[in-house]
């Protein structure tokens, strides 16, 4: 139900986007983007609230670099964040987001703003995850879970878009294969690890992939960036459909200063029984390239 209901919301955006979206695709390279470090810090001294003193700092990339000739269009993307929290009281330094992403869409022009498609995405993080917890004297203590390209998510398919610009696309890709890898040192006695059996470092999944992207101005310098995917495996499960929907709000101040919202929240059941969230939430400085 939920599940249904977050589609439904999107979906509903994205007609209203169409009524309102004039945008007209340009012809040759439309590059843009920007490095983002975000920056937290609080401190408390006496105060009978309570609180614990911590200092964090999340680095990210979002870089676009599109080609439009002809009838003849290809939109990339690269999504890249890494962010570290330090608290008085921990033993470590934890991560706040870990993330790299690569989106490539290619499209041959069949009719108006339907296009014939092939999509290429690639999901994984930078470094290693922990899972967190205390020993029997209360010592704080971590376990490897996860590493770079473990997991790794792979998807590519043909399919059709439709794109009305650089900033309202959807495609629809019904035959899509993905592909998890992890390190098969890492998988679970007797249990799946991110879906993939004990013993072996890939899985294959074939299914309907379905991508969207929009990006619009709410009011002069707050812009506001949505990009869902939904995945459906026809091979396992179907009924359960992986859900990724990522939000980047940015509220400049000026050139270089600005206010930014990232929201993600992710629905995979090979991964965990339930909706993961990630928000990051802070005052940075913006370099646009």
């Amino acid at each position: 139900m939920r599940k249904t209901i977050i589609t439904s919301v999107f979906m509903l955006g994205s007609l209203l986007a169409v009524a309102q979206n004039k945008d007209e695709v340009k012809e040759g390279w439309s590059k843009k983007g920007n490095i983002s470090l975000l920056f937290n810090q609080s401190a408390f001294n006496n105060w009978i609230a309570g609180g614990e003193n911590n200092v964090s700092g999340t680095l990210g990339l979002n870089y676009d670099f599109n080609y439009k000739r002809g009838q003849n269009t290809w939109d990339n993307k690269i999504i890249g964040a890494y962010g570290l929290v330090r608290t008085k009281n921990s033993e470590f330094a934890k991560k706040t987001d870990d993330r790299l992403e690569l989106n490539s869409l290619y499209g041959r022009q069949a009719s108006g703003n339907w296009y014939y498609s092939g999509v290429l995405n690639f999901k994984t993080q930078f470094a290693e995850g922990y899972n967190y917890g205390t020993d029997n004297n209360g010592k704080e203590i971590r376990t490897s879970y996860t590493n770079f390209f473990s997991p790794a998510y792979l998807t590519f398919g043909p399919g059709m878009l439709w794109k009305k610009s650089d900033n309202l696309k959807v495609n629809l890709a019904p035959a899509t294969s993905r592909m998890v890898f992890v390190d098969k040192n890492r998988t679970l006695p007797n249990a799946k690890y991110f879906g993939v059996e004990e013993g072996k470092g890939m899985r294959y999944e074939l299914g309907f992939y379905t991508s969207a992207y929009y990006k619009l101005n709410l009011m002069e310098n707050v812009s506001m960036e949505n990009i869902l995917s939904l995945y459906a495996d026809y091979l396992d499960k179907p009924q359960n459909v992986d859900i990724d929907y990522q939000l980047n709000l940015v509220m400049k101040i000026n050139k270089y200063l600005s206010t930014n919202l990232a929201f993600q929240t992710v629905y995979d059941d090979n991964a965990f029984a339930g909706f993961q969230i990630r928000q990051v939430f802070g005052v940075g400085v913006n370099v646009g390239f």
